[in-house]
This record gives structure tokens, C-alpha cells and sequence, in this order.
């Protein structure tokens, strides 16, 4: 995604658990030389939706993911590179109630949790989301590998 690609998004770090992205401040920068709410933002989204599509890919299915609500909490400036976190909320790393629920009827959702911590400590904004994964179906998938 062209946005994505401006805000030089890169992946820091992914266990299986978690998902940390990397964006370097001066592509996300505002007016008063700190992090841009924006960014912090989508940031902390993109975290959350590419751990549900790793997680999906881990348990062998093709789905498409949507962030369905999401809330999100700014406590403090960030004038340093951006780093979200995304995982499961309750800090448990048991995805498998998400993957049967998305192999046996098509969909499942997920709550994640997200932060960007400061770089002394402490968090600058914070994310609670759902997300939505939704198996593609059969022809979808023939039209996308060209089979008619």
C-alpha cells in the first residue's frame, strides 16, 4: 500500500507471538517535530492486521483481514522512531480457537492488543482492536493463481 511505503514501514521482530514494526521518525513526523497521530496509529493497526494474517498463513488458510473497531490512546509525544507491538490481548499466544473457528466457518476475529512505547520507557499510545479474518473461497483463490 502506497501509505505504507511513505511511512517506511519495515518489521523489526516477529516470534510467533508478536509482531514489531519499525518507522523511522523523519517520514513521520508532525508539525511540532514529533510523531504524527496518524502515523502512530496505523502503525499500531498494520502491527495488528499483519500478526492475524501471519497467524492465518501459520494455521495453513488463505483469508482476507479486516480491522472491524479499534480504539486507540495517546498518553504521550513521541519524538523518537516509531515501534508498535501487536498481540493477543489477555497475553496468552494460543491462536487456535482463531484458527478453528476461521477453518470451520469461514471467519474468525481476533482481539489484539498494541502499543509504541517511548524510548526511555513508558508507552505513547496504545491500541485495543478486532479484527476480522475471512477465508477466501475456492474461485476466488483460482482467479487469483490464473486457473479459469
Amino acid at each position: 500500500m502506497p501509505p505504507v511505503a511513505a511511512m517506511g514501514v519495515t518489521v523489526e521482530h516477529y516470534d510467533g507471538a508478536c509482531l514489531r514494526l519499525h518507522a523511522p521518525l523523519e517520514r513521520n513526523v508532525n508539525d511540532k517535530g514529533c510523531a504524527f497521530g496518524g502515523s502512530l496509529a496505523s502503525l499500531m493497526t498494520l502491527a495488528g492486521w499483519g500478526l492475524v494474517t501471519l497467524q492465518a498463513q501459520a494455521a495453513g488458510l488463505e483469508a482476507e483481514v479486516f480491522v472491524a473497531d479499534s480504539q486507540v490512546k495517546y498518553r504521550a509525544p513521541l519524538f523518537a522512531d516509531l515501534r508498535a507491538g501487536a498481540r493477543l490481548e489477555g497475553g496468552s499466544d494460543d491462536w487456535s480457537g482463531f484458527a478453528a473457528a476461521l477453518r470451520e466457518r469461514g471467519r474468525a476475529q481476533a482481539f489484539l492488543l498494541a502499543d509504541i512505547e517511548l524510548p526511555g520507557g513508558g508507552i505513547a499510545c496504545h491500541c485495543r482492536a478486532r479484527y476480522v479474518a475471512i477465508t477466501k473461497r475456492r474461485d476466488d483463490l483460482a482467479l487469483e493463481k490464473g486457473e479459469t
